[in-house]
């Protein structure tokens, strides 16, 4: 049977979680693996979907933030994004390869947007390391039970 609670659920903590909020999409996804109620691959597939669309929606954003730098609730000082984007531009694409990582991976995506990365090479290489986050989670929990 089909939870649809449960990947709905799981694919909207995954999109949060791949979104400058603060959200584990991690603990869903091992959660629901542990209980062995859904397929293994049908919930990869939807944490990576949701994960890969936050990271889509923060490489929108900042295709458009910089035009807000002057106000006063903007986020982020204009000598770290100064910062952010010699980093990008040091590093390059490749370094969307940490997208799945926690603290550094999301303003990462963000900052792609900010330096224009094309979308299909940033889609590309976020879906790459999406998935084999959630890949290799999935292989830990699975060896543990």
């Amino acid at each position: 049977m089909i939870d649809l609670a449960a990947y709905a659920g799981l694919f909207l903590s995954a999109l949060v979680a791949a979104t400058i909020l603060p959200m584990q999409s991690e603990a869903v996804l091992a959660g629901l693996l542990v209980a062995g109620a859904q397929p293994v691959a049908l919930l990869i597939a939807v944490a990576s979907v949701g994960n890969i669309l936050g990271s889509v929606v923060n490489w929108w954003l900042g295709r458009f933030i910089e035009r807000f730098a002057d106000r006063p609730w903007f986020p982020a000082s204009p000598d770290k994004l100064a910062r952010a984007q010699d980093w990008y531009r040091r590093y390059g694409k490749w370094s969307l390869l940490l997208s799945w990582a926690p603290v550094v991976g999301d303003p990462l995506t963000l900052v792609a947007g900010v330096m224009r990365e094309p979308f299909p090479i940033f889609l590309a290489l976020v879906t790459l390391a999406k998935l084999g986050r959630y890949l290799v989670l999935a292989a830990i929990v699975l060896n543990l039970m």
